[in-house]
Protein backbone atom coordinates (compact mmCIF):
# COMPACT_ATOMS: atom_id res chain seq x y z
CA UNK A 1 0.00 0.00 0.00
CA UNK A 2 1.46 3.28 -0.92
CA UNK A 3 5.03 1.85 -0.58
CA UNK A 4 6.97 4.77 -3.10
CA UNK A 5 5.13 7.23 -0.38
CA UNK A 6 6.41 5.10 2.74
CA UNK A 7 10.17 5.63 0.88
CA UNK A 8 9.29 9.15 0.02
CA UNK A 9 8.10 9.33 3.88
CA UNK A 10 11.39 7.60 4.90
CA UNK A 11 13.67 10.19 3.44
CA UNK A 12 11.73 12.84 5.73
CA UNK A 13 12.89 10.84 9.24
CA UNK A 14 16.55 11.65 8.22
CA UNK A 15 15.67 15.61 7.94
CA UNK A 16 13.70 15.15 11.06
CA UNK A 17 15.59 13.32 13.56
CA UNK A 18 18.68 15.44 12.35
CA UNK A 19 16.45 18.95 13.34
CA UNK A 20 16.07 19.60 16.78
CA UNK A 21 12.64 20.69 18.32
CA UNK A 22 14.45 24.30 19.11
CA UNK A 23 14.96 24.74 15.54
CA UNK A 24 11.74 23.76 14.29
CA UNK A 25 10.12 25.69 16.88
CA UNK A 26 11.93 29.05 15.98
CA UNK A 27 9.68 29.02 12.82
CA UNK A 28 6.46 31.22 13.63
CA UNK A 29 4.46 30.59 10.40
CA UNK A 30 4.73 26.45 10.95
CA UNK A 31 4.00 27.14 14.98
CA UNK A 32 0.82 29.03 13.54
CA UNK A 33 -0.15 26.35 10.56
CA UNK A 34 -0.03 23.55 13.47
CA UNK A 35 -2.81 25.63 15.59
CA UNK A 36 -5.91 23.96 15.21
CA UNK A 37 -9.71 25.28 16.59
CA UNK A 38 -12.34 23.19 15.89
CA UNK A 39 -15.45 25.05 17.67
CA UNK A 40 -14.10 25.32 21.23
CA UNK A 41 -11.57 22.69 20.71
CA UNK A 42 -8.01 23.67 20.28
CA UNK A 43 -4.85 21.44 18.83
CA UNK A 44 -1.33 22.63 19.24
CA UNK A 45 1.03 20.37 17.16
CA UNK A 46 4.05 22.06 16.80
CA UNK A 47 6.39 20.58 19.21
CA UNK A 48 5.97 16.83 17.01
CA UNK A 49 9.00 16.40 15.02
CA UNK A 50 7.42 17.69 11.89
CA UNK A 51 7.79 20.45 9.51
CA UNK A 52 5.32 22.06 6.99
CA UNK A 53 6.67 19.80 4.17
CA UNK A 54 6.78 16.53 6.71
CA UNK A 55 2.95 17.29 6.82
CA UNK A 56 2.31 17.92 3.32
CA UNK A 57 3.71 14.47 2.53
CA UNK A 58 1.68 12.74 5.23
CA UNK A 59 -1.43 14.91 4.43
CA UNK A 60 -0.67 12.81 0.79
CA UNK A 61 -0.22 9.18 2.58
CA UNK A 62 -4.08 9.97 3.84
CA UNK A 63 -5.06 10.55 0.23
CA UNK A 64 -3.29 7.73 -1.13
CA UNK A 65 -4.38 5.20 1.72
CA UNK A 66 -7.60 6.28 0.83
CA UNK A 67 -8.91 7.55 4.41
CA UNK A 68 -11.37 9.58 2.88
CA UNK A 69 -13.07 6.74 1.28
CA UNK A 70 -12.57 4.41 3.87
CA UNK A 71 -14.32 6.42 6.14
CA UNK A 72 -16.79 7.33 3.89
CA UNK A 73 -17.97 3.64 3.56
CA UNK A 74 -17.80 3.57 7.15
CA UNK A 75 -20.16 6.13 7.72
CA UNK A 76 -22.50 4.35 5.04
CA UNK A 77 -22.57 1.12 6.67
CA UNK A 78 -20.53 -0.90 3.94
CA UNK A 79 -18.58 -3.97 5.50
CA UNK A 80 -15.61 -2.87 6.47
CA UNK A 81 -14.42 -5.46 8.75
CA UNK A 82 -13.99 -7.84 6.31
CA UNK A 83 -12.55 -10.32 7.97
CA UNK A 84 -15.52 -10.38 10.07
CA UNK A 85 -18.01 -9.22 7.49
CA UNK A 86 -19.69 -6.72 9.99
CA UNK A 87 -20.10 -3.18 9.50
CA UNK A 88 -18.25 -0.91 11.56
CA UNK A 89 -21.13 1.58 12.61
CA UNK A 90 -20.95 2.83 16.20
CA UNK A 91 -21.31 6.52 14.98
CA UNK A 92 -25.11 5.19 14.19
CA UNK A 93 -25.47 4.62 17.90
CA UNK A 94 -24.92 8.72 18.62
CA UNK A 95 -26.85 9.72 15.48
CA UNK A 96 -29.99 12.02 16.24
CA UNK A 97 -33.42 10.10 15.74
CA UNK A 98 -34.40 11.76 12.83
CA UNK A 99 -30.82 10.64 10.80
CA UNK A 100 -30.49 7.29 8.36
CA UNK A 101 -27.62 5.23 8.20
CA UNK A 102 -28.24 1.83 7.20
CA UNK A 103 -26.80 -1.50 6.93
CA UNK A 104 -28.20 -4.33 4.13
CA UNK A 105 -30.15 -0.90 3.10
CA UNK A 106 -32.01 -0.98 6.32
CA UNK A 107 -32.18 2.33 8.40
CA UNK A 108 -30.60 1.39 11.44
CA UNK A 109 -31.04 5.02 13.69
CA UNK A 110 -35.31 3.80 14.51
CA UNK A 111 -33.79 0.29 15.89
CA UNK A 112 -31.26 2.17 18.07
CA UNK A 113 -33.49 4.87 19.48
CA UNK A 114 -35.69 1.96 19.97
CA UNK A 115 -33.43 0.45 22.57
CA UNK A 116 -32.45 3.78 23.64
CA UNK A 117 -35.92 4.78 24.43
CA UNK A 118 -36.52 1.87 26.45
CA UNK A 119 -33.57 1.80 28.52
CA UNK A 120 -34.69 5.04 29.42
CA UNK A 121 -37.96 4.47 30.24
CA UNK A 122 -36.52 1.30 32.74
CA UNK A 123 -33.75 3.64 34.04
CA UNK A 124 -36.61 6.17 34.89
CA UNK A 125 -38.10 3.57 36.63
CA UNK A 126 -35.76 2.64 39.02
CA UNK A 127 -34.49 5.77 39.60
CA UNK A 128 -37.95 7.57 40.69
CA UNK A 129 -38.11 4.30 43.10
CA UNK A 130 -41.25 3.26 40.52
CA UNK A 131 -39.13 -0.16 40.03
CA UNK A 132 -38.94 -2.36 43.08
CA UNK A 133 -37.07 -5.17 44.32
CA UNK A 134 -37.92 -8.30 45.62
CA UNK A 135 -38.61 -6.85 48.77
CA UNK A 136 -40.07 -3.58 48.59
CA UNK A 137 -37.33 -1.68 48.17
CA UNK A 138 -36.17 0.99 45.67
CA UNK A 139 -33.05 0.03 43.57
CA UNK A 140 -30.32 2.81 44.94
CA UNK A 141 -26.94 0.48 43.79
CA UNK A 142 -26.20 -0.92 40.38
CA UNK A 143 -23.17 -3.55 39.84
CA UNK A 144 -22.39 -3.40 36.49
CA UNK A 145 -20.38 -6.92 35.42
CA UNK A 146 -18.83 -7.03 32.16
CA UNK A 147 -15.18 -6.82 31.02
CA UNK A 148 -13.11 -5.81 28.61
CA UNK A 149 -14.90 -3.13 25.83
CA UNK A 150 -18.22 -4.11 27.95
CA UNK A 151 -16.29 -2.58 31.12
CA UNK A 152 -13.37 0.36 30.35
CA UNK A 153 -15.43 2.49 28.35
CA UNK A 154 -18.96 2.56 31.02
CA UNK A 155 -15.87 2.98 33.85
CA UNK A 156 -14.39 5.78 31.92
CA UNK A 157 -17.11 7.95 31.69
CA UNK A 158 -18.73 7.03 35.07
CA UNK A 159 -15.24 8.19 36.86
CA UNK A 160 -15.17 11.09 34.48
CA UNK A 161 -18.61 12.43 35.30
CA UNK A 162 -18.55 11.44 39.05
CA UNK A 163 -17.13 15.08 39.96
CA UNK A 164 -18.86 16.89 37.39
CA UNK A 165 -21.91 19.10 39.30
CA UNK A 166 -24.53 18.42 37.01
CA UNK A 167 -24.02 14.76 37.23
CA UNK A 168 -23.14 14.15 40.55
CA UNK A 169 -26.47 16.07 41.36
CA UNK A 170 -28.02 13.71 39.33
CA UNK A 171 -26.39 10.81 40.92
CA UNK A 172 -27.49 11.99 44.74
CA UNK A 173 -27.84 8.90 46.50
CA UNK A 174 -27.37 6.22 44.16
CA UNK A 175 -23.85 3.91 43.59
CA UNK A 176 -22.45 2.28 40.67
CA UNK A 177 -19.86 -0.37 40.72
CA UNK A 178 -17.90 -2.41 38.52
CA UNK A 179 -17.18 -6.46 38.48
CA UNK A 180 -14.91 -7.07 35.33
CA UNK A 181 -11.46 -9.32 36.75
CA UNK A 182 -12.66 -13.08 37.56
CA UNK A 183 -10.38 -12.74 40.54
CA UNK A 184 -12.55 -13.89 43.42
CA UNK A 185 -11.18 -10.91 45.04
CA UNK A 186 -13.18 -8.53 42.23
CA UNK A 187 -16.56 -10.04 43.37
CA UNK A 188 -15.81 -9.17 47.02
CA UNK A 189 -14.77 -5.25 46.20
CA UNK A 190 -17.56 -5.18 44.01
CA UNK A 191 -20.08 -6.10 46.41
CA UNK A 192 -18.96 -4.76 49.61
CA UNK A 193 -21.25 -2.50 51.31
CA UNK A 194 -24.00 -3.39 49.24
CA UNK A 195 -27.41 -4.30 50.20
CA UNK A 196 -28.83 -7.11 48.37
CA UNK A 197 -32.28 -5.53 48.76
CA UNK A 198 -31.16 -2.22 46.96
CA UNK A 199 -28.90 -3.64 44.30
CA UNK A 200 -29.30 -4.24 40.68
CA UNK A 201 -27.14 -6.19 38.67
CA UNK A 202 -26.60 -5.24 35.19
CA UNK A 203 -25.22 -8.74 33.21
CA UNK A 204 -22.99 -7.38 30.07
CA UNK A 205 -22.34 -10.40 27.71
CA UNK A 206 -23.34 -10.29 23.76
CA UNK A 207 -23.59 -14.22 23.21
CA UNK A 208 -23.73 -14.50 27.55
CA UNK A 209 -21.26 -16.72 26.93
CA UNK A 210 -17.86 -14.66 28.49
CA UNK A 211 -16.17 -17.24 30.26
CA UNK A 212 -15.18 -14.74 33.29
CA UNK A 213 -18.64 -12.48 32.79
CA UNK A 214 -20.97 -15.57 33.23
CA UNK A 215 -18.85 -16.66 36.49
CA UNK A 216 -19.04 -13.85 37.92
CA UNK A 217 -22.79 -13.07 36.94
CA UNK A 218 -23.59 -16.53 38.35
CA UNK A 219 -21.38 -15.68 41.53
CA UNK A 220 -23.08 -12.76 42.16
CA UNK A 221 -26.77 -14.44 41.49
CA UNK A 222 -25.94 -16.99 44.09
CA UNK A 223 -25.38 -14.01 46.91
CA UNK A 224 -28.61 -12.15 45.52
CA UNK A 225 -30.38 -15.39 46.47
CA UNK A 226 -28.61 -16.01 49.43
CA UNK A 227 -29.34 -13.15 50.91
CA UNK A 228 -33.03 -12.50 49.83
CA UNK A 229 -34.00 -16.26 49.60
CA UNK A 230 -35.77 -16.92 47.01
CA UNK A 231 -34.29 -17.33 43.10
CA UNK A 232 -37.46 -15.55 42.12
CA UNK A 233 -35.18 -12.29 43.11
CA UNK A 234 -33.58 -12.73 39.97
CA UNK A 235 -36.28 -11.12 37.67
CA UNK A 236 -36.27 -7.80 39.60
CA UNK A 237 -32.73 -7.64 40.73
CA UNK A 238 -31.43 -8.85 37.73
CA UNK A 239 -30.92 -6.76 33.89
CA UNK A 240 -29.18 -7.92 30.55
CA UNK A 241 -27.49 -6.38 27.59
CA UNK A 242 -27.35 -9.28 25.76
CA UNK A 243 -28.95 -10.55 21.99
CA UNK A 244 -29.11 -13.55 23.32
CA UNK A 245 -33.10 -14.16 24.88
CA UNK A 246 -33.05 -17.85 25.29
CA UNK A 247 -29.47 -17.61 28.17
CA UNK A 248 -31.18 -14.49 29.19
CA UNK A 249 -34.58 -16.63 29.84
CA UNK A 250 -32.66 -19.40 31.72
CA UNK A 251 -31.00 -17.44 33.53
CA UNK A 252 -34.00 -16.18 35.09
CA UNK A 253 -34.22 -12.29 33.63
CA UNK A 254 -37.18 -10.99 32.49
CA UNK A 255 -36.67 -10.61 28.84
CA UNK A 256 -38.67 -7.33 29.06
CA UNK A 257 -35.67 -5.87 30.58
CA UNK A 258 -32.90 -7.63 27.89
CA UNK A 259 -31.69 -5.00 25.79
CA UNK A 260 -30.19 -5.71 22.80
CA UNK A 261 -27.48 -4.19 20.38
CA UNK A 262 -26.00 -4.92 17.18
CA UNK A 263 -23.29 -7.27 15.42
CA UNK A 264 -21.43 -3.81 13.87
CA UNK A 265 -20.85 -3.01 17.14
CA UNK A 266 -17.00 -3.30 18.46
CA UNK A 267 -16.98 -4.45 21.98
CA UNK A 268 -14.20 -1.64 22.42
CA UNK A 269 -16.64 1.12 20.67
CA UNK A 270 -19.56 -0.09 22.38
CA UNK A 271 -19.85 2.36 25.28
CA UNK A 272 -22.13 4.53 23.13
CA UNK A 273 -25.10 1.07 23.15
CA UNK A 274 -26.96 -0.58 25.59
CA UNK A 275 -23.66 -1.80 27.57
CA UNK A 276 -22.89 1.77 28.42
CA UNK A 277 -25.76 3.97 27.69
CA UNK A 278 -28.28 1.60 30.41
CA UNK A 279 -25.88 1.44 33.24
CA UNK A 280 -24.68 5.22 32.96
CA UNK A 281 -28.24 6.10 32.73
CA UNK A 282 -29.45 4.44 35.88
CA UNK A 283 -26.38 6.68 37.61
CA UNK A 284 -26.70 10.22 35.94
CA UNK A 285 -30.49 9.86 34.09
CA UNK A 286 -30.58 9.25 30.34
CA UNK A 287 -30.65 13.52 29.99
CA UNK A 288 -26.48 13.53 31.00
CA UNK A 289 -26.05 10.54 28.49
CA UNK A 290 -28.20 11.83 26.34
CA UNK A 291 -25.15 14.82 26.42
CA UNK A 292 -22.47 12.11 26.39
CA UNK A 293 -24.15 10.83 23.04
CA UNK A 294 -24.33 14.50 21.06
CA UNK A 295 -21.17 15.36 21.89
CA UNK A 296 -20.15 12.18 20.41
CA UNK A 297 -22.47 12.98 17.38
CA UNK A 298 -20.71 16.19 17.10
CA UNK A 299 -17.46 14.83 16.67
CA UNK A 300 -18.47 12.26 13.49
CA UNK A 301 -19.69 15.72 11.93
CA UNK A 302 -16.29 17.09 12.45
CA UNK A 303 -15.05 14.31 11.09
CA UNK A 304 -16.56 13.76 8.03
CA UNK A 305 -16.54 17.33 7.26
CA UNK A 306 -13.65 18.98 8.20
CA UNK A 307 -10.79 19.83 5.60
CA UNK A 308 -7.77 17.52 6.38
CA UNK A 309 -5.61 20.32 7.71
CA UNK A 310 -8.37 21.16 10.65
CA UNK A 311 -9.45 17.17 10.92
CA UNK A 312 -8.74 16.67 14.81
CA UNK A 313 -8.84 13.13 14.30
CA UNK A 314 -7.01 13.12 10.92
CA UNK A 315 -4.17 15.05 12.29
CA UNK A 316 -3.64 12.38 15.30
CA UNK A 317 -3.93 9.22 13.65
CA UNK A 318 -0.76 10.54 10.89
CA UNK A 319 1.28 11.83 13.96
CA UNK A 320 0.96 8.86 15.67
CA UNK A 321 1.67 6.87 12.43
CA UNK A 322 4.86 9.26 11.97
CA UNK A 323 5.97 8.98 15.80
CA UNK A 324 5.42 4.96 15.68
CA UNK A 325 6.03 3.99 12.16
CA UNK A 326 8.27 5.89 10.77
CA UNK A 327 10.54 7.89 13.66
CA UNK A 328 10.56 4.65 15.38
CA UNK A 329 9.12 5.55 18.88
CA UNK A 330 7.66 2.71 20.48
CA UNK A 331 4.93 4.22 23.01
CA UNK A 332 2.62 7.06 23.27
CA UNK A 333 2.23 8.57 26.25
CA UNK A 334 -1.40 10.21 26.89
CA UNK A 335 -1.78 12.57 30.01
CA UNK A 336 -4.36 14.17 31.01
CA UNK A 337 -4.34 17.34 33.31
CA UNK A 338 -7.71 15.95 35.10
CA UNK A 339 -8.20 13.73 37.52
CA UNK A 340 -11.55 12.65 36.18
CA UNK A 341 -10.10 11.23 33.88
CA UNK A 342 -8.20 8.29 35.71
CA UNK A 343 -9.85 5.72 33.59
CA UNK A 344 -9.64 7.39 30.26
CA UNK A 345 -5.80 5.91 29.71
CA UNK A 346 -7.02 2.08 30.25
CA UNK A 347 -9.45 2.61 27.66
CA UNK A 348 -7.69 4.08 24.66
CA UNK A 349 -5.37 1.49 25.82
CA UNK A 350 -7.47 -1.28 24.24
CA UNK A 351 -9.33 1.21 22.13
CA UNK A 352 -5.86 1.39 20.27
CA UNK A 353 -4.01 -1.47 21.22
CA UNK A 354 -6.41 -3.86 20.52
CA UNK A 355 -7.38 -2.26 17.36
CA UNK A 356 -3.99 -1.65 15.80
CA UNK A 357 -1.75 -4.15 17.47
CA UNK A 358 -1.72 -5.93 14.12
CA UNK A 359 0.95 -6.67 11.62
CA UNK A 360 -0.95 -8.41 8.79
CA UNK A 361 -2.68 -5.95 5.89
CA UNK A 362 -6.09 -6.29 4.80
CA UNK A 363 -5.17 -9.18 2.22
CA UNK A 364 -2.98 -11.02 5.06
CA UNK A 365 0.60 -9.29 3.63
CA UNK A 366 2.87 -8.29 6.13
CA UNK A 367 3.02 -4.28 6.32
CA UNK A 368 6.00 -1.99 5.08
CA UNK A 369 6.06 -0.40 8.30
CA UNK A 370 6.07 -1.47 12.26
CA UNK A 371 2.47 -0.86 14.01
CA UNK A 372 1.01 -0.69 17.18
CA UNK A 373 2.16 1.64 19.78
CA UNK A 374 2.04 1.02 23.72
CA UNK A 375 -0.33 3.44 25.00
CA UNK A 376 0.38 4.54 28.51
CA UNK A 377 -0.22 7.54 30.90
CA UNK A 378 -1.65 8.92 34.20
CA UNK A 379 -3.46 11.74 35.09
CA UNK A 380 -0.97 14.95 35.68
CA UNK A 381 0.82 15.95 37.98
CA UNK A 382 0.81 12.69 39.09
CA UNK A 383 2.83 10.97 36.21
CA UNK A 384 5.21 13.65 36.15
CA UNK A 385 6.22 12.17 39.83
CA UNK A 386 6.24 8.62 38.05
CA UNK A 387 7.28 8.14 34.91
CA UNK A 388 8.29 11.71 33.41
CA UNK A 389 12.19 11.13 34.43
CA UNK A 390 12.29 8.64 31.63
CA UNK A 391 10.50 10.85 29.57
CA UNK A 392 12.69 14.04 29.68
CA UNK A 393 15.96 12.19 30.48
CA UNK A 394 15.37 8.33 29.35
CA UNK A 395 13.66 6.78 26.39
CA UNK A 396 11.91 9.51 23.76
CA UNK A 397 8.15 8.90 24.12
CA UNK A 398 5.86 10.95 22.07
CA UNK A 399 3.38 12.48 24.26
CA UNK A 400 -0.83 13.89 24.10
CA UNK A 401 -1.02 16.52 26.34
CA UNK A 402 -4.81 16.84 27.64
CA UNK A 403 -6.67 19.49 29.73
CA UNK A 404 -9.42 22.11 30.40
CA UNK A 405 -10.11 25.63 30.35
CA UNK A 406 -12.35 25.22 33.95
CA UNK A 407 -12.18 22.85 36.48
CA UNK A 408 -15.02 20.08 37.68
CA UNK A 409 -14.12 21.41 41.30
CA UNK A 410 -12.61 25.15 41.17
CA UNK A 411 -10.86 26.28 44.21
CA UNK A 412 -9.19 29.28 44.92
CA UNK A 413 -7.59 30.21 48.45
CA UNK A 414 -7.31 33.53 49.96
CA UNK A 415 -3.20 34.23 49.76
CA UNK A 416 -2.70 31.60 46.91
CA UNK A 417 -0.80 33.12 44.21
CA UNK A 418 -3.01 31.41 41.94
CA UNK A 419 -6.14 29.34 41.85
CA UNK A 420 -5.95 24.80 42.26
CA UNK A 421 -6.88 24.41 38.70
CA UNK A 422 -4.16 27.22 37.26
CA UNK A 423 -1.20 25.54 39.27
CA UNK A 424 -1.98 22.34 37.74
CA UNK A 425 -2.55 23.68 34.13
CA UNK A 426 0.68 25.33 34.84
CA UNK A 427 2.06 22.53 34.70
CA UNK A 428 -0.17 21.31 31.47
CA UNK A 429 1.60 24.47 29.90
CA UNK A 430 5.56 23.49 30.73
CA UNK A 431 5.88 20.47 30.14
CA UNK A 432 5.92 19.84 26.40
CA UNK A 433 8.33 23.08 26.28
CA UNK A 434 10.32 21.46 28.69
CA UNK A 435 10.07 17.98 26.66
CA UNK A 436 10.87 20.31 23.08
CA UNK A 437 13.36 22.67 24.63
CA UNK A 438 15.46 20.58 27.23
CA UNK A 439 18.17 22.21 28.84
CA UNK A 440 21.64 22.41 27.59
CA UNK A 441 25.14 22.00 29.75
CA UNK A 442 26.01 25.87 28.17
CA UNK A 443 22.82 27.01 30.22
CA UNK A 444 23.18 25.34 33.54
CA UNK A 445 26.75 26.32 33.30
CA UNK A 446 25.63 30.00 33.38
CA UNK A 447 23.67 29.13 36.25
CA UNK A 448 26.78 28.19 38.46
CA UNK A 449 25.70 24.55 38.55
CA UNK A 450 28.65 22.61 39.80
CA UNK A 451 30.68 20.82 36.91
CA UNK A 452 30.36 17.15 38.37
CA UNK A 453 26.38 17.68 38.33
CA UNK A 454 26.03 19.09 34.56
CA UNK A 455 25.87 16.06 32.87
CA UNK A 456 22.62 14.67 35.26
CA UNK A 457 20.89 18.19 34.82
CA UNK A 458 21.35 17.62 31.11
CA UNK A 459 18.13 17.32 29.66
CA UNK A 460 18.22 16.92 25.40
CA UNK A 461 14.63 18.01 24.99
CA UNK A 462 13.97 17.22 21.19
CA UNK A 463 10.91 15.35 22.88
CA UNK A 464 7.44 15.30 20.84
CA UNK A 465 3.87 16.14 22.33
CA UNK A 466 0.70 18.01 21.31
CA UNK A 467 -1.98 19.39 23.42
CA UNK A 468 -5.21 19.42 23.09
CA UNK A 469 -7.64 21.70 25.49
CA UNK A 470 -11.30 22.05 25.68
CA UNK A 471 -13.72 23.92 27.66
CA UNK A 472 -14.49 21.68 30.36
CA UNK A 473 -15.21 17.88 31.44
CA UNK A 474 -18.71 17.44 31.09
CA UNK A 475 -20.48 14.86 29.14
CA UNK A 476 -21.00 16.64 26.04
CA UNK A 477 -17.23 17.14 25.72
CA UNK A 478 -16.42 14.02 27.22
CA UNK A 479 -18.34 12.56 24.17
CA UNK A 480 -16.36 14.94 22.07
CA UNK A 481 -13.05 13.58 23.37
CA UNK A 482 -13.80 10.00 23.06
CA UNK A 483 -15.15 10.16 19.68
CA UNK A 484 -12.19 11.76 18.50
CA UNK A 485 -9.82 9.05 19.92
CA UNK A 486 -12.11 6.57 18.19
CA UNK A 487 -11.90 8.22 14.86
CA UNK A 488 -8.12 8.51 15.81
CA UNK A 489 -7.51 4.60 16.10
CA UNK A 490 -9.81 4.24 12.97
CA UNK A 491 -7.22 6.40 10.65
CA UNK A 492 -4.26 5.44 12.08
CA UNK A 493 -5.21 1.35 10.91
CA UNK A 494 -6.64 2.85 7.59
CA UNK A 495 -3.44 4.39 6.61
CA UNK A 496 -1.61 1.00 7.91
CA UNK A 497 -3.91 -0.77 5.63
CA UNK A 498 -4.98 -2.89 8.68
CA UNK A 499 -8.48 -4.15 10.12
CA UNK A 500 -8.48 -1.96 13.21
CA UNK A 501 -12.16 -4.13 13.75
CA UNK A 502 -11.21 -7.53 14.76
CA UNK A 503 -8.94 -9.10 17.63
CA UNK A 504 -7.78 -12.33 16.85
CA UNK A 505 -4.81 -11.88 19.13
CA UNK A 506 -6.87 -12.40 21.64
CA UNK A 507 -8.44 -16.03 20.74
CA UNK A 508 -5.60 -18.09 21.20
CA UNK A 509 -5.18 -17.49 25.17
CA UNK A 510 -8.45 -18.04 26.16
CA UNK A 511 -8.39 -21.59 23.85
CA UNK A 512 -5.38 -22.68 26.26
CA UNK A 513 -6.76 -21.28 29.43
CA UNK A 514 -9.91 -23.55 28.00
CA UNK A 515 -7.75 -26.63 28.34
CA UNK A 516 -6.01 -25.17 31.49
CA UNK A 517 -9.76 -25.13 33.26
CA UNK A 518 -10.24 -28.76 32.28
CA UNK A 519 -7.00 -30.18 33.73
CA UNK A 520 -7.67 -28.09 36.47
CA UNK A 521 -11.26 -29.58 37.19
CA UNK A 522 -9.97 -33.13 36.81
CA UNK A 523 -6.66 -32.41 39.06
CA UNK A 524 -9.25 -31.34 41.81
CA UNK A 525 -10.74 -34.51 41.92
CA UNK A 526 -7.83 -36.65 41.31
CA UNK A 527 -5.71 -38.13 38.43
CA UNK A 528 -5.37 -35.91 35.45
CA UNK A 529 -3.54 -36.05 32.23
CA UNK A 530 -1.05 -32.88 32.26
CA UNK A 531 0.23 -34.41 28.78
CA UNK A 532 -0.79 -32.19 26.59
CA UNK A 533 1.31 -29.10 28.65
CA UNK A 534 4.87 -27.91 28.10
CA UNK A 535 7.47 -29.86 30.72
CA UNK A 536 7.75 -25.78 32.52
CA UNK A 537 3.87 -25.44 32.43
CA UNK A 538 3.45 -29.01 33.74
CA UNK A 539 5.70 -27.95 36.65
CA UNK A 540 4.29 -25.04 37.75
CA UNK A 541 0.56 -26.43 37.87
CA UNK A 542 2.25 -29.29 39.88
CA UNK A 543 3.51 -26.37 42.49
CA UNK A 544 -0.23 -24.34 42.28
CA UNK A 545 -1.71 -27.60 42.80
CA UNK A 546 0.43 -29.08 45.90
Amino acid sequence: MAAALWSDLKGQVAKMSGTHLRTLLQDQARNDSMFVQSGQIVLDYCRQKVDTETMSKLFELADKAGVEQKKTKMFAGEKINETEGRAVLHPALRAPRDAAISVDGQNVVPEVWKVLDAMKGFSDKVRSGEWKGHTGKALTDVVCIGIGGSYLGVEFVYEALKTCPEAAAAANGRKLRFLANVDPIDVKRALEGLNAETTLVVIISKTFTTAETMLNAKTVKAWLVKELGSEDCVAKHVVACSTALDKTKAFGIDSNNVFGFWDWVGGRFSVWSAVGVLALSLQYGFGTVNQFLEGGHAMDEHFQKASAKENLPLILGLLDVWNGSLLGYEGVAILPYCQALLRFVPHIQQLDMESNGKSVQMDGTAVAVPTGAINFGEPGTNGQHSFYQLMHQGRVVPSHFLGFASSQNPVELAGEAVSNHDELMSNFFAQPDALALGKTAEELKAEGVPEKLIAHKTFPGDRPSLSLLMPTCNAFWLGQLLALYEHRTAVIGWLLNVNSFDQWGVELGKVLAKEVRGYLSQARKGAADDSKFLSPTKKLLAKYLA
